[in-house]
């Protein structure tokens, strides 16, 4: 045999070594990101600004005794120099924090017993939607009657303002998993517990934080209500006492006070919902 004719070795090519990413496009998703905060916080100041333009345009058109924000904002300063805007906020934080907590937590495992089980969902479903069309507002008159007018009434009528929006919202979310990736987990061996907490609770998850959100302005709708008919403390309470003497000052220190913190509140909630459901796609 000739040399010239003797079999080569085929010619294995190089596997393509991992391309080098440009710094710029390395980058991009960083600055992006910033960029839309900067934009988001342009867009809250020019938001804010614009609602004190139109308030304060509103206070000089007119309106009989209708306050501005140099009115507001001085007696606001009167109210957190002598304690009084501190000592309201705080009885209805606690009020509204122990009544939705107790109620959230209860509503969680309802909420994933009914979904998860239909014959629990049609004994109980019928009910919570019964409760829901009565405004907690109006069992206020029977739970002052029934339990006093201390601290035990107002509680409870958050309690089951945060409990009914939370418990729907659970249910729901646990109803909408798709049948598709809890058959998926059976097929490979997962059993009933495993596949709850695997597949059942993350995809739930939104839903339940939508919930708790819904529920937390349900929660202060309440307690202002609560402490409009009998207490002796809080935003409330200082709110009715201010519509007896028309002081309109004082009523625009406390409805800015409720839902400045019923804001940060939610905003806390809305972080913890990102950091939880940071798989979900978002537009």
């Amino acid at each position: 045999m000739n040399v010239q004719d003797k079999p080569r070795a085929p010619h294995r090519a190089k596997p393509p070594g991992p391309r080098a990413v440009p710094e710029r496009a390395a980058r991009t998703p960083k600055k992006r990101r910033g960029t839309g905060r900067l934009t988001s916080v342009l867009l809250g100041l020019a938001s804010a600004a614009l609602g004190l333009l139109a308030w304060t345009a509103l206070a000089g058109s007119g309106i009989n005794g209708f306050p501005g924000p140099v009115v507001v904002a001085r007696r606001a300063g009167e109210l957190i120099a002598d304690g009084t805007l501190f000592e309201d906020a705080g009885a209805s934080l606690k009020r509204v924090l122990t009544g939705y907590v107790l109620g959230v937590a209860l509503a969680i495992p309802v909420g994933f017993v009914m979904g998860w089980y239909p014959l629990v969902r049609r004994l109980m479903e019928p009910w919570l939607q019964f409760f829901r069309m009565v405004p907690p507002l109006a069992i206020i008159p029977l739970a002052i009657v029934l339990m006093g007018i201390d601290e035990t009434p107002k509680i409870f009528v958050i309690f089951l303002a945060a409990f009914l929006s939370c418990v729907v919202s659970t249910f729901q979310g646990v109803v909408a998993v798709d049948v598709t990736l809890v058959n998926a987990a059976r097929v490979l061996g997962a059993r009933d517990p495993q596949v709850f907490l695997g597949v059942v609770v993350p995809a739930s998850t939104p839903f339940i934080l939508v919930g708790m959100r819904i529920g937390l302005g349900a929660s202060w709708a309440t307690v202002v209500a609560a402490e409009l008919i009998a207490a002796q403390g809080g935003l409330g309470y200082r709110m009715q006492q201010a519509q007896v003497y028309y002081d309109l000052p004082t009523i625009f220190v406390q409805l800015i006070a409720i839902g400045a913190i019923g804001l940060a509140m939610d905003r806390l909630l809305l972080l913890a919902e990102r950091r939880l459901t940071h798989w979900q796609e978002r537009r």
